[in-house]
């Protein structure tokens, strides 16, 4: 019997603006072929898709999903998918990433403990697809904050983050009333094996941690969990946690006025030598001077986004 090939599985990370972690991927560059890749993919952010025309499959480690013209995807960070359209056609997608728990911090009620995570990850049993006739209100809170990011009048970054948190709140909402028969899949239980240290890293990144404690979530020798990490992220694991860490610092020192040794603990540094050899390793440059060049640069650029320096992922 021959041996099953194994899947190949892609980390597509998006660095976003530190003030306004949203970015929208729309036009006619965003057809979707009918050939289903060989490999599948995922985020570190939250991906909202709107299908504009056309049909297909997303699919979901073996699992797929059908959509339709009209039709709202929501995918967590971390989980590995693809799409591909129906044979002879060739699906049109307007797609919105963002982080949702850094694009709503400005918005939480006093304490934020009380805040529902809007993350999506780790909802057992998940709705992916939600289509138009069923679920109007998501489809018009997603393609107004869409319009909204094209046009781009006159606050519509405020606008944006009231769309977006009402439609996260309304999806999550979706999850529980859903009662959704979970999927069958010959691929395992359908979660990457890497996928609860990645949920790890992206809530705890400002705590000490090792990789054999990353390892022991996943419930992987360190060996194998190191192996598994390098050949999906195409990094290794301490690598990853200070680029994680490196770009809550970039967040920070954008968005606050806080001293750099106060940045370097906030993010997970015993030392401010220690922080500042990682950023520079990282961004090319000194926290000071990244400070510096960033505020400048905002001035004549909206994004000023970390993407624009060289060395970042």
């Amino acid at each position: 019997m021959p041996k099953k090939q194994k899947t190949i599985t892609e980390y597509r990370p998006y660095t976003m603006p530190a003030a306004f972690p949203v970015l929208i991927l729309s036009g006619d560059r965003w057809h979707i072929s009918d050939v289903k890749s060989d490999r599948l993919h995922f985020h570190n952010c939250l991906e909202i898709g709107i299908c504009l025309a056309q049909s297909g499959y997303m699919e979901f480690e073996g699992i797929p999903v059908a959509f339709r013209e009209g039709d709202i995807s929501c995918v967590p960070r971390n989980l590995p998918h693809t799409t591909y359209s129906s044979p002879g056609e060739l699906s049109l997608w307007t797609y919105i990433f963002l982080n949702p728990d850094e694009l709503f911090h400005q918005m939480y009620p006093g304490s934020s403990t009380a805040f529902p995570d809007l993350s999506m990850a780790n909802i057992p049993n998940f709705r992916f697809i939600y289509h138009k006739e069923d679920f109007p209100k998501i489809h018009f809170l997603a393609t107004s904050a869409a319009e909204e990011l094209e046009k781009k009048p006159d606050n519509y970054q405020i606008t944006v983050r009231s769309l977006l948190l009402a439609l996260c709140m309304e999806i999550q909402r979706c999850q529980v009333q859903a009662r959704i028969p979970p999927p069958q899949s010959d691929q395992g239980d359908g979660k990457m094996a890497i996928a609860p240290a990645l949920d790890y890293i992206h809530k705890n990144y400002m705590q000490d941690f090792t990789v054999k404690d990353l390892a022991d979530i996943c419930h992987l020798s360190e060996t194998h969990f190191r192996r598994i990490f390098h050949s999906i992220m195409k990094m290794p694991p301490l690598e990853f946690i200070n680029n994680t860490r490196i770009y809550h610092a970039c967040t920070l020192l954008k968005t606050t006025e806080e001293s750099i040794l106060y940045i370097s603990g906030q993010v997970g540094y015993n030392s401010v030598s220690t922080f500042n050899r990682c950023f520079a390793k990282s961004m090319g440059t000194s926290p000071r001077n990244w400070r510096k060049n960033i505020l400048f640069e905002e001035g004549r650029s909206e994004l000023g986004a970390v993407e624009q320096y060289p060395g970042w992922l």
